[in-house]
C-alpha cells in the first residue's frame, strides 16, 4: 500500500456561470469608473436572475456611468445572446441601487493611522477594510499554481473558447469544470477524474456531447503524460443541461472565491476580488501576497510559499506577516519574513504604486483565475523580485 498516495480536487466555471456573470459585471463597472477616475473608491456588488440583474454597493467617484448599458453589454459580450436561452441581454430588467461609500469607512482610508500620528511619507491611505489575506506559489506548474486548479482553469477557458468560436454551434455559455490529481507525496503522478457539465441546446444528443467535450477540450489541454487508461471522465453527468445561466441558478458577485484563487489548495481569508478598487485589501493585498509568493519560489527559496497578511481598518501596515514553505524552504520561514518585510513594503498606498493597480485591469480577470494567467501580463504575476531574493541564498 502506497502511504503516500493523496488525491486533491479543484473546479472551475465558464464566464456563463451565473456567478461569474455577476463577477464580470461588478468589474466591468470598476473597470469602467476607473478609466475615467482613477482616485475613486468602489465596491459594486451584483446579483442576477431570470431576466434581472441587480446592481448596488458603494461607489464615490466623479465619473457617472452607465450601469445599463455595461449590464447588457456585458452579457452580450457573454454570449447570452439567444431569447431561447432564457437570459437575453436585450430582455433583462436593470436596478441600480448605488449609494456612496460611507464616511466612517472613507475616514480611515483617505488618512491611516499612522498618518494621523504625525507619519506622511506619501503613503497615507489605510486599509479599506480588517480582514487576513493570502498568496500561494508552488513549482508544480510552470505558472506556479497547484495542477488541480490549472488544469480545470484550462479547461474552463477551452469550453468557453470552442463555443465563441462556432466551432460546437450546440453549446451555450455555462460550464463547469473539476480536476482530481493523483499526488505520490508532494509529486503529480496523475490525474484520477476529470467533471466536465456544459450547457448545450436541446437537440444534441449526450454521446456527442461526451465525444466533442473529451476530443477537443479535455486533452488538448490535459498534459497526456498524466492521463492513463484509468483516468476517469464524468461528461454532463446528470444526462441533461439545457437550462443554465441565471434562468437556471441565481447569480452573486464574489461566491467563486475559491475559483478565483487556487482552488482550495491554499486557505483563503474570505473576502472576494470583483468590483473592488484597489484600496480593498481584500483584493490588492491578496495579489501582493501572490506577487511574494510567486517571487520566492521563482527564486528557489523555497518549492512552494504561503504568505498571509492581515490588517486593521484604517491601518497601513499591516498587523501580521506569516510566511509558510512547508519545509520546502533553503532558509527559515522567520528569515523569509524577515526578507519579505525588508524588500516590499505591505502599505496599501505602496501596494498600488508597485503593481500599478490604479488602471481600467480587471474585467479579463473576472473568469479562469486571477492567478497564473501568464496571456494577460498581470502586474501581479511578475517575476521582476526573483534575482533580488536569489541573492539571499
Amino acid at each position: 500500500m502506497n502511504t503516500n498516495k493523496k488525491f486533491f480536487t479543484s473546479e472551475s466555471v465558464t464566464e456563463g456561470h451565473p456567478d461569474k456573470v455577476c463577477d464580470r459585471i461588478s468589474d466591468a463597472v470598476l473597470d469602467d469608473i476607473l478609466a475615467h477616475d482613477p482616485e475613486a473608491r468602489v465596491a459594486c456588488e451584483c446579483c442576477a436572475a431570470t431576466g434581472l440583474v441587480m446592481v448596488f454597493g458603494e461607489i464615490t467617484t466623479t465619473h457617472t456611468c452607465d450601469i445599463r448599458a455595461i449590464v447588457k453589454n456585458t452579457v452580450k459580450d457573454i454570449g447570452y445572446t439567444d431569447p431561447e436561452m432564457g437570459f437575453h441581454y436585450n430582455n433583462i430588467a436593470v436596478l441600480n441601487t448605488l449609494n456612496e461609500q460611507s464616511p466612517d469607512i472613507a475616514m480611515g482610508v483617505n488618512k491611516s493611522l499612522e498618518t494621523k500620528n504625525g507619519e506622511d511619507d506619501g503613503f497615507e491611505i489605510g486599509a479599506g477594510d480588517q480582514g487576513m489575506m493570502f498568496g500561494y506559489a508552488t513549482n508544480e506548474t510552470d505558472e506556479y499554481l497547484p495542477a488541480p486548479i490549472y488544469y480545470a482553469q484550462k479547461m474552463a477557458k477551452k469550453l468557453t473558447e470552442v463555443r465563441k468560436n462556432g466551432k460546437f454551434p450546440y453549446l451555450r455559455p455555462d460550464g463547469k469544470t473539476q480536476v482530481t490529481v493523483e499526488y505520490d507525496g508532494d509529486r503529480v503522478k496523475r490525474i484520477d477524474t476529470v467533471v466536465l457539465s456544459t450547457q448545450h441546446s436541446p437537440d444534441v444528443t449526450q454521446e456527442q456531447i461526451r465525444q466533442d467535450m473529451i476530443e477537443h477540450v479535455i486533452k488538448p489541454v490535459l498534459d497526456k503524460n498524466l492521463i492513463d487508461e484509468d483516468t476517469k471522465y464524468f461528461i454532463n453527468p446528470t444526462g441533461r443541461f439545457v437550462i443554465g445561466g441565471p434562468q437556471g441558478d441565481s447569480g452573486l458577485t464574489g461566491r467563486k472565491i475559491i475559483v478565483d484563487t487556487y482552488g482550495g489548495y491554499a486557505p483563503h481569508g474570505g473576502g472576494a476580488f470583483s468590483g473592488k478598487d484597489p484600496t480593498k485589501v481584500d483584493r490588492s493585498a491578496c495579489y501582493m501576497a501572490r506577487y511574494i509568493a510567486k517571487n520566492i519560489v521563482a527564486a528557489s527559496l523555497a518549492d512552494k510559499c504561503q504568505i498571509q497578511l492581515a490588517y486593521a481598518i484604517g491601518v497601513a501596515r499591516p498587523v501580521s506577516v506569516r510566511i509558510d514553505t512547508f519545509s520546502t524552504g533553503k532558509l527559515s520561514d522567520d528569515k523569509l519574513s524577515e526578507i519579505v518585510n525588508k524588500e516590499f513594503d505591505l502599505r496599501p498606498s505602496a501596494i498600488i504604486k508597485t503593481l500599478d493597480l490604479r488602471r481600467p485591469i480587471y474585467t479579463q480577470t473576472s473568469a479562469y483565475g486571477h492567478f497564473g494567467r501568464n496571456e494577460l501580463s498581470l502586474p501581479w504575476e511578475r517575476l521582476d523580485m526573483a534575482d533580488t531574493l536569489k541573492a539571499y541564498i
